[in-house]
């Protein structure tokens, strides 16, 4: 019997649920994975209240690493025993063990175990594909990282710093600007008393950053817009104070022919080689010590309500873990 996370209703922690499901074999071109650890995201709340709608009932949670338990017929490339993960796009990783596509596992290097596969991979795949593709971030460049003290912010800061981009973060706490420097920020502002755009531009000499890495969303888009330079880049990728709506497109003519994206990470993660090369880049990054996630919290897995409340309150540093 397998212990499986289900809502029937969008709202808050609350409506998360556990079952008891027994699994049939795996299907065709299925493999049945066994969770030893399971990522905590965003998503994973916008998914519950409603925000991002799933057919209900529902699972919830995309992220985990784990075992191969068995195989359904036609699957080649895993055998019972590989060590896996997945980042998506399936539902359901809030889950002692379940059945999934085997097109969306990757196989883990012996280098890496599985609590860090269960904490970066989604949060830095995410990574990899906002600096290196959708904003093609070049050495020298200076950079806005909002909530740089997060899961996706702490990774955002170290892959930047390692290519060589000098960043400016902002965190919500004074508890927090201390975690920012360690990833390598170079300038940390509070979010809540520091007027951003004024110390982003004092910070440029008054030209405004290229990029902006914005997870944060309603809170943060005035900011956003304000510190972006000529032609500059806001990249949208969170809505973790809600969503911006009713974006002007005026705005972006005001500001200096500013561009904005809403990127969303399997929409660059489509293809099997678009796979294949983003997972090695990041697994090269954490084997090269370039990235090194931050385990914050580490809670048990029927715990789950708990963790979406300590992530949404703010409560959260670096990466949180459920484990079964």
């Amino acid at each position: 019997m397998a212990r499986v996370a289900r809502i029937e209703r969008t709202g808050g922690p609350e409506v998360i649920g556990w079952v008891d499901v027994e699994l049939p074999p795996p299907g065709p071109g299925e493999v049945r994975m066994r969770n030893v650890a399971v990522g905590l995201n965003f998503i994973d709340t916008y998914h519950r209240s409603g925000l991002y709608p799933l057919p209900l009932p529902s699972g919830l949670g995309q992220e985990a690493s784990g075992v191969v338990e068995a195989v359904g017929e036609g699957v080649t490339d895993f055998v019972p025993g590989d060590r896996v993960a997945t980042f998506g796009p399936p539902i359901g990783a809030y889950a002692t063990e379940r059945n999934l596509p085997a097109a969306s596992l990757f196989k883990l290097p012996d280098s890496v175990d599985h609590e860090t596969a269960a904490a970066v991979l989604l949060k830095g795949l995410t990574v990899e594909f906002l600096v290196e593709r959708a904003a093609k971030v070049q050495p020298g460049w200076t950079v806005l990282v909002h909530a740089a003290a997060g899961g996706v912010g702490q990774l955002l800061v170290q892959w930047l710093t390692a290519i060589g981009a000098q960043v400016i973060g902002t965190v919500g706490s004074e508890g927090k600007v201390a975690v920012a420097r360690a990833a390598g920020a170079d300038h940390v502002l509070l979010s809540r008393a520091d007027d951003i755009a004024a110390r982003v531009r004092e910070i440029t000499r008054g030209e405004g950053v290229p990029v902006v890495f914005d997870g944060v969303g309603a809170a943060t888009w005035a900011a956003s817009l304000a510190a972006t330079g000529r032609r500059g880049l806001i990249l949208s990728y969170g809505n973790a104070s809600g969503p911006v709506e009713g974006v002007a497109l005026g705005a972006l003519n005001t500001h200096g022919s500013l561009f904005v994206t809403r990127p969303k990470l399997f929409d660059y993660y489509v293809t099997p080689e678009e796979r294949m090369t983003g997972s090695q880049r990041l697994f090269e990054m954490l084997n090269n010590g370039a990235v090194h996630p931050e385990i914050g919290q580490r809670l048990a897995l029927e715990d789950t309500a708990e963790a979406h409340r300590l992530l949404e309150a703010g409560k959260t540093i670096g990466s949180t873990l459920l484990l079964p």
